[in-house]
């Protein structure tokens, strides 16, 4: 099948990639010069400037020119083409609405062209980004205006985590197609043949409004899964003296019926999908004159996670960060990745900025790339207290304190590093319950304050910082 990919971030590069690994002839196109210039290298550091996601380099070099191919120009390649997949980014306007100004431009780019395709065959244009309820048919509307001929609809959203996408693009749990037609199912068949009579990959033909909700329903219940024990299970443990928070995790979801995914309590979810998808969908309810205020609730726990250590450590610890340089170990939203869209760590550079800190040394294994852009001291002076460090131990010298934001394996034995490089007293602010001997840090000196436990004063201080 010949395949056209609009969009090559996190997931029209990774679908196109791993779709070109089934024999289809795959034609990633992007308007973005450099990006395309970039994959076309087939070299990892450059493809990972954009995309840094594991084993997806190695799929673009075994398979670039071969089944999958970069571009630009969308016109030289549309004839002949039996399926185009939309993976535009759809990111959130101020009011929670998602924003499809991409989206549009790229629809009726792609409607001009077929409209004027010598070859008549059939093409379905794929919604593969997560829109709104409705895409679908305001896709079909764009089609129409530009009298494109022989062509069909369909939602095909997209369930990919971050740092795992191509293990879960080859072995994905379901395969959701929304369509109106037979035509476009047999096509998306074709393409997804390897799915489609799976003992374990559940294939699923359905209508497209109800694909696009199947997105829609799944992030946000997974977001309010995380909600649920930040906003009951660490509160319970910040609260109550001996509660310990991994045995109530534990006891409570031995409940076969009860998820361990999601049970680890933190600073919050972030990414490019949860928060963004629960404000559209409070948006899109509320529009049609529905309630989402249990929506809204889930979004608010998520968002007062993100910094609400910080105000711990002053009501707490009598933190007075004025002045103090923190080290903050992880930037990207979680492990695995250089994402840092809507990550826990941007509100935290936020929140010790107004408090006044002098410095705050930054280190991630991944995003410091990335963190350099979205803290471009140029939009923001105060950016400028911000240095970056190559390793963990380099962050932490000459720093009073620590906030660990992310949670990468390596901070799970950090305890021997602070030891080393930063005496007691000192407060390590975990915001993901990164260092599991941290007992024998407080016996040592250090104050420790953790996201779902109380605070812990290091042994022979007055318990202040």
């Amino acid at each position: 099948m010949k395949i056209i990919v609009v969009g090559t971030g996190f997931v029209g590069l990774t679908h196109a990639a791993t779709t070109s690994e089934y024999g289809h002839e795959v034609y990633a196109y992007d308007i973005d010069a450099k990006r395309i210039a970039a994959y076309n290298t087939a070299n990892a550091a450059q493809i990972e400037r954009y995309v840094n996601e594991p084993g997806l380099a190695q799929i673009i070099a075994e398979n670039i020119n071969r089944y999958l191919f970069f571009t630009t120009d969308v016109a030289s390649i549309i004839e002949g083409t039996d399926a185009i997949f939309f993976c535009t980014a759809t990111p959130p306007n101020h009011n929670g609405s998602t924003d499809l100004s991409y989206y549009t431009n790229a629809a009726n780019t792609i409607a001009e062209l077929l409209a004027k395709r010598k070859d008549q065959r059939r093409v379905v244009l794929v919604n593969k980004s997560t829109v709104p309820v409705g895409t679908a048919r305001y896709l079909e509307g764009i089609l129409r205006e530009h009298d494109v001929p022989n062509v069909g609809v369909a939602s095909n959203p997209e369930f990919l985590p971050e740092g795992d996408a191509v293990e879960k693009s080859r072995k994905p749990d379901r395969v959701v197609v929304g369509a109106d037609h037979e035509n476009d199912f047999r096509i998306l068949r074709r393409i997804y043949s390897q799915f489609v009579n799976h003992v374990r990959i559940r294939y699923i033909e359905t209508t497209p409004e109800t694909a696009e909700s199947i997105k829609y329903v799944a992030n946000t219940l997974l977001l309010t899964y995380i909600s649920f024990w930040n906003g009951v299970g660490a509160r319970l443990g910040e609260t109550f003296p001996n509660v310990r928070m991994e045995d109530l995790k534990r006891g409570v979801t031995s409940d076969a019926r009860i998820s361990t995914w999601g049970s680890y309590v933190s600073n919050g979810a972030g990414g490019s999908c949860f928060g963004k998808d629960i404000q559209s969908l409070i948006y899109q309810l509320q529009s049609a004159g529905q309630p989402a205020d249990l929506l809204q609730s889930v979004y608010e726990i998520n968002e007062y996670q993100k910094t609400y250590l910080i105000d711990r450590a002053i009501r707490e610890a009598g933190v007075n960060f004025n002045q103090k340089t923190v080290a903050l170990l992880g930037l990207a939203f979680k492990q695995r990745t250089n994402d840092m869209r809507d990550s826990s760590s941007l509100k935290v550079v936020e929140a010790l900025l107004a408090r006044g800190v002098k410095e705050i040394r930054a280190y991630d294994p991944l995003a410091l790339h990335e963190a350099k852009r979205f803290f471009d001291p140029e939009k923001n002076h105060l950016f400028e207290k911000i240095t970056y460090h190559e390793t963990a131990k380099a962050a932490l010298e000459g720093s009073e304190m620590l906030f660990i934001s992310t949670d990468w394996e390596e901070f799970r034995g950090l305890s021997g590093t602070i030891e080393k490089v930063v005496p007691p007293p000192y407060l390590i602010m975990d915001g993901r319950r990164m260092i599991p001997d941290y007992d024998e840090l407080v016996e040592r000196g250090y104050h420790y304050l953790a996201v779902g436990s109380r605070y812990l004063a290091g042994k022979s201080t007055n318990g202040k910082h």
